[in-house]
């Protein structure tokens, strides 16, 4: 087949993921208050390494005290944090594994009651309460992004990944039915994908060509255009300054939701661009081994897996030894998960999906 679960992957920057397999950024609320690492986040990343993801990602880490976007984040925002970033990405690259934090800010969509103030949005947000950044905060938001990226590269990691998707700040920026700025960030998609090309340019610019770099968009919901999202990585592309685009499309496997794209399956969609130098992952219900096959088969450079590892810490080295395998089915026990590597906090937060932990 065209690209193997267990074949290496080469990035352009010269990074080497010894499969095909990136454990997903997952929202996990097992940290400190205060963004510090726990154990148990450290166990929960560090156990993935182990069953031989790939490329292990953490869950989205917030560049800003006020982009916090749920409890028990893990902070990229100060230098206190760097001390067990530090300590996280070494375990994960004992394992052989590519160690990679991703850079996150929530905006309007950071709770109020995390941050003890309004959130912050491209423009005055009603439906969350969120007030507009001055165009002074614009410039601090870009620095803090790329300030961000340079503690990841001083605590060891190979590499970052710009949280550009699932509504969030960057999202917000992109969508022309959340960001009504009239400045050079807002009106033309030009203006506003701006904020996220000059983040890149920044992180590129002060962590060198040799640091893993890519970007995680998300062609639908919260106000996003599916042509436009292509247009985005279209340019990604042409200006080769990225090393990975991660795409997060909820299935794989679906049809667009907007009836005129509906001519292929969202996947497709993107497929069909034609990437160069930059490596493409997706995202989105691969759950078992032939569903990591069908992917890869159809051209994806690796798979990106949220449920499936969360049930199965080697679920990598599983699908390796066997292209058939099923995980386990839901719901599964709260004993079995703390066996796979998650805190309390994680466990709890679980209990959202609805069947994914047996009830007592």
């Amino acid at each position: 087949m065209k690209n193997s679960p267990e074949t290496p992957v080469q990035f352009k920057n010269g990074s080497i993921m010894k499969n095909r397999f990136m454990l997903a950024p997952m929202t996990n609320t097992q940290s400190h208050e205060d963004g510090t690492l726990s154990d148990d986040e450290f166990n929960w990343l560090s156990m993935r390494a182990k069953g031989q993801f790939g490329l292990v990602m953490t869950c989205a880490s917030h560049v800003q005290k006020i982009g916090q976007g749920f409890p028990g984040q893990l902070g990229i925002f100060s230098d206190k944090h760097i001390e067990g970033h530090r300590k996280l990405a070494a375990e994960i690259k004992s394992h052989g594994s590519l160690a990679v934090v991703q850079l996150h800010h929530a905006g309007m969509r950071t709770p109020k009651e995390l941050i003890g103030e309004a959130p912050v949005c491209p423009s005055v947000n009603e439906k969350t309460g969120a007030r507009a950044l001055s165009a002074k905060e614009v410039e601090q938001l870009k620095i803090d992004f790329i300030d961000a990226a340079i503690r990841a590269k001083k605590a060891g990691y190979d590499g970052v990944e710009v949280h550009g998707a699932h509504g969030y700040i960057l999202t917000q920026f992109l969508s022309a039915e959340i960001n009504y700025r009239t400045d050079e960030y807002g009106g033309s998609l030009e203006n506003r994908s701006r904020l996220l090309f000059e983040i890149v340019e920044g992180i590129r610019k002060s962590c060198g060509e040799e640091f893993l770099l890519g970007v995680r968009l998300s062609p639908e919901r919260f106000g996003m255009d599916l042509l436009e999202v292509k247009e985005v990585c279209q340019r990604f592309i042409k200006e080769d300054k990225i090393d990975f685009l991660d795409i997060s499309l909820w299935d794989v496997f679906k049809m667009p939701e907007v009836e005129e794209y509906q001519d292929q399956s969202l996947m497709d969609h993107f497929i069909e661009l034609d990437y160069g130098n930059i490596k493409l992952t997706v995202a989105g219900k691969i759950k078992n081994g032939q569903d990591v096959h069908q992917a890869l088969s159809s051209g994806i450079d690796f798979v990106s897996i949220g449920q499936s590892a969360i049930l199965h810490h080697d679920f990598a080295k599983k699908v390796i030894e066997n292209p058939n395998f099923e995980p386990v089915k839901t719901p599964v026990s709260e004993d079995y998960l703390k066996q796979e590597g998650l805190g309390e906090d994680f466990i709890h937060y679980m209990k959202r999906w609805d069947g994914f932990v047996e009830e007592k």
